[in-house]
């Protein structure tokens, strides 16, 4: 009896979780701008996991645009040489991530504080390409500099067919250069999502999963993350294992505005990289 038990309560766990058939994502393209040279280091592990959330369900040719360290003005709480480290760190979060999971050969990882020019020039390239049958959302994963300098140099008529998804009011107001009113002002729409840091934060432990998977991909992934919980420039990070702002490309990925998950869980997570990587096992 017991055994029938969990097996009944293991189908009901699992019909809650993401699967392939959940992988609805809207029409358009996505772009991401995040940080990570900042003080929290918490975009190490959610660079990771949006990448291989990207190519798990087949969705890295939507990919437009991907940039880090768009914290552009550096604060007394990073010294400069952990600044600088941390933009080592962020620049093999994405191209370790992207060169093991494949297909992002189409796109350049932009440091956008050493890169600023390249960095705004890619980012109005993809909304100079936006339409109305062909949206750009765009990543808040960090401060909103990088959007606002991007919107400026780009035609207003192009500013409705572009979203912003964002969770944190942390990064929303966090610009030296563009607050979050202004990136509004430009025209674009606002699509906000709860903290994603509430189930995407946690114990690292609840990781392990991941640190002990055969496949050395995913051991990639565990490792960015562990990377950002020794940092020992912040101590919020100690003991815990942060995807925080992949939460919003998972939502993204699960729909968007029609239906997307907007508090995501690590079992989100797991199921649809472990989906992926069981069907590249039995080939």
């Amino acid at each position: 009896m017991n055994k029938i038990i969990l097996l009944v309560l293991g189908v009901l766990m699992s019909s809650t979780l993401v699967s392939a058939q959940s992988i609805k994502a809207p029409k358009g393209r996505i772009a991401i701008v995040a940080d990570g040279n900042s003080p929290d280091p918490d975009d190490l592990g959610g660079t990771a996991i949006t990448l291989a959330l990207l190519k798990a369900t087949a969705l890295t040719d939507r990919l437009v645009h991907y940039s880090h360290s768009c914290d552009l003005v550096r604060v007394d709480r990073i010294s400069e040489a952990a600044e600088k480290e941390r933009h080592a760190m962020m620049q093999t979060a994405c191209d370790g991530t992207a060169r093991r999971w494949g297909g992002f050969e189409h796109i350049t990882f932009w440091d956008a504080k050493w890169q600023l020019d390249q960095t705004i020039k890619d980012l109005s390239k993809a909304i100079n390409a936006s339409t109305a049958d062909n949206p750009l959302w765009i990543i808040e994963a960090g401060e909103p500099d990088i959007i606002g300098f991007a919107l400026d140099a780009t035609p207003k008529e192009k500013h409705k067919f572009v979203k912003v998804i964002t969770h944190h009011p942390a990064n929303d107001d966090a610009g030296d250069f563009y607050k979050w009113k202004q990136i509004l002002d430009f025209g674009v729409e606002e699509v906000r999502i709860p903290d994603q840091n509430t189930y995407l934060k946690v114990t690292e432990s609840q990781w392990d999963w991941a640190k002990n998977h055969p496949d050395d991909r995913m051991q990639f992934v565990w490792l960015m993350g562990k990377m950002a919980e020794i940092d020992n420039v912040v101590k919020f990070q100690k003991g815990y294992w942060d995807c925080s702002d992949a939460g919003m490309v998972l939502y993204w990925i699960t729909g968007a505005t029609n239906g997307g998950l907007k508090e995501g869980k690590v079992e989100d997570v797991k199921a649809l990289l472990h989906n992926y990587l069981d069907k590249k096992e039995k080939k």
